[in-house]
């Protein structure tokens, strides 16, 4: 999320972070954006139904006139109901070459399955967990004596520099 709003105030690029919101209130990234002058929304979601925490998300970032949700971070699944509401409006970064290793544990199934390299994916949100269209990727070289963090701290180096490029032209269509 840092990596995005940075971007955007210094290349001038086509979007602006008009809210950061998140599902813990005790985020860091709270602060660091309501330091930035970035509008912010946290609400938990315990011991609310799903459909009431999404509707309140919802009106939040249509309160700030939020077009596209760049998911930074966000790991709650969105129902297919919020996914509609916002169809081919919604991308995410994944630690991983999609389609290879969907979900969680993403280094260390790489590593397991002996690959040469790993890496991150920007992709469109569909219903489908990490399924939609895949917008860029980049590699990161898995290398000898690699643990699932040391390949973690590598690949975020990589997502850090792909995420605001592939959101740049993503809101530029």
């Amino acid at each position: 999320m840092m990596a995005l709003a940075e971007a955007a105030k210094a290349s001038g690029a086509p979007y602006e972070v008009a809210l950061v919101a998140s599902d813990k209130p005790e985020a860091p990234g709270l602060t660091w954006a309501h330091a930035q002058g970035i509008a912010t929304f946290a609400q938990s979601p315990k011991g609310m139904p799903k459909v009431d925490y999404e509707a309140a998300i919802d009106a939040a970032l249509r309160d700030a006139g939020v077009e596209s949700i760049a998911l930074a971070g966000y790991m709650r699944l969105l129902s297919d109901d919020f996914v509609a509401r916002w169809r081919g409006r919604i991308i995410n970064i994944h630690p991983s070459l999609l389609p290879k290793y969907k979900g969680l544990d993403t280094h260390a199934r790489a590593i397991d399955a002996g690959d040469a390299v790993a890496g991150c994916s920007v992709h469109i949100v569909t219903e489908e967990l990490d399924a939609g269209g895949v917008l860029g990727q980049a590699e990161v070289p898995i290398l000898p004596g690699d643990t699932p963090d040391t390949l973690a701290e590598r690949v975020l180096v990589a997502e850090h520099r792909l995420y605001p490029q592939i959101l740049a032209d993503f809101v530029a269509r």
